[in-house]
């Protein structure tokens, strides 16, 4: 192995632990306020990956020269780092919110259940599985400002708000496999492997489904005695926004999502959505840019790291078996990002078909277990991480937290 192999994965272990310690960079925050900003940025989730990936970077021009290094970052894809930041800045305007929530209320109706349980099932439920049409960046984007601003803000327990996490984590990551274009580590084979929407939806999409509810409903029901506690309806505080506003709106959404490969024409429709609401600034609420820019900054530090682990994963990958690919799969993703799995995986050939469908499965089963797993989870915890203690989501307490519902995800994939 080369020497900046070597150095490449001494610095993503770096990193991982880092990931793993920002709770307690945060507590220093507050015992030395003389530093309070340097460590409140080394607490910042979002930004550990990208730090390591700038020290990557240096490393690889001192040992290869500044070409090198630079070389190095002109092969590497950003085409995910910037959707992610697209979708979420105009998934979270105003109009798009009201009418998902409008959506989730209309629906909560027919859930008989007391308080918030209908409404906080259905945000669990059914926008996971809009993920599917919409990608799933924006289904976090639109679960976690709901959850947020109807659930979250009502002062609940901590134990509530991890509950709720991980399991918003694990079912928008398996909820995004009902069609071939939603789900990022999908993304990476579908083409290659020849899998379309049906495809996806008959192996995988029904029994995610199935998760997805479950799921839902055993977080509703656990803790049904404080939700039922929460107002069933709650008025929305925001003024109403014109229908033409809204459509507006929805058109550059999926204009964005259909252009997702493309990101000269997704960034060059987030500018015109940018002058829109420039333009009207009395129709939307703060824009997101802030987290946006967070999350991309994060996403683009992995794709920096990941793309010098190739050297170990994919001979751990060609060692494994159907049933060990499952579980090692699941395993791996809680490490690295669930599509560098897939992607390598892509690259390797002659894969039995069942193979493939236990790598991908695998894959999505594991996505909500850390925040670096799935490239959606950094918007839901940027968007969520305010409402804990200290402003920060202990990374241990979402494992565990996500852990049940990924049980139950692997029954459904192993299972049924």
């Amino acid at each position: 192995m080369t020497t900046i192999q070597w150095v490449s994965a001494a610095i993503f272990a770096i990193a991982l632990v880092h990931t793993f310690s920002t709770k307690f960079f945060e507590k220093l925050a507050h015992a030395q306020p003389g530093h309070a900003g340097m460590w409140h940025l080394l607490g910042e989730v979002e930004i550990v990956f990208g730090f390591w990936a700038m020290v990557l970077v240096a490393a690889i021009a001192i040992v290869g020269g500044s070409t090198e290094a630079t070389d190095y970052l002109d092969t590497r894809n950003f085409t995910e780092p910037m959707f992610v930041f697209a979708i979420m800045v105009i998934a979270g305007t105003r109009s798009i919110l009201q009418w998902s929530r409008a959506g989730v209320v209309a629906i909560a109706r027919f859930v008989p259940m007391p308080g918030a349980i209908g409404f906080y099932f259905t945000t669990l439920a059914v926008v996971p599985l809009l993920g599917s049409l919409i990608t799933e960046p924006a289904a976090m984007t639109l679960a976690a400002l709901m959850l947020r601003d109807r659930i979250f803000a009502a002062g609940v327990s901590n134990r509530l708000k991890y509950a709720t996490i991980g399991a918003l984590f694990v079912n928008v990551s398996i909820g995004g496999t009902l069609t071939s274009f939603a789900a990022p580590p999908v993304l990476m084979v579908a083409a290659k492997w020849g899998w379309d929407s049906m495809y996806m939806l008959t192996h995988f999409g029904w029994k995610a489904a199935i998760a997805v509810g479950v799921n839902a409903l055993v977080v509703a029901l656990l803790f049904r005695s404080e939700l039922a506690r929460l107002p069933r309806n709650v008025d929305v505080a925001s003024a109403p926004v014109p229908f033409w506003v809204g459509a507006v709106h929805a058109l550059l959404l999926f204009g964005v999502v259909a252009l997702a490969h493309h990101p000269a024409a997704f960034m060059g429709l987030l500018l015109l959505f940018m002058g829109i609401a420039t333009a009207y600034p009395q129709f939307q609420d703060r824009l997101i840019l802030r987290e946006g820019l967070l999350v991309a900054f994060f996403l683009a530090g992995l794709v920096v790291l990941g793309g010098q682990q190739q050297w170990w994963l994919e001979p751990l990958l060609h060692s494994m078996n159907e049933t060990t690919v499952y579980f090692g799969a699941t395993a791996l993703t809680a490490i690295t990002d669930n599509a560098a799995l897939t992607y390598l995986g892509s690259q390797v050939e002659g894969l039995s078909e069942p193979f493939k469908q236990a790598l991908v499965a695998g894959a999505v089963t594991g996505g909500g277990l850390t925040v670096i797993a799935n490239a959606p989870n950094p918007a839901g915890f940027a968007i969520l991480r305010g409402h804990f203690e200290d402003g920060a989501i202990s990374p241990l307490g979402l494992f565990a937290a996500a852990l049940p519902p990924t049980i139950v995800a692997i029954l459904a994939f192993r299972v049924l």
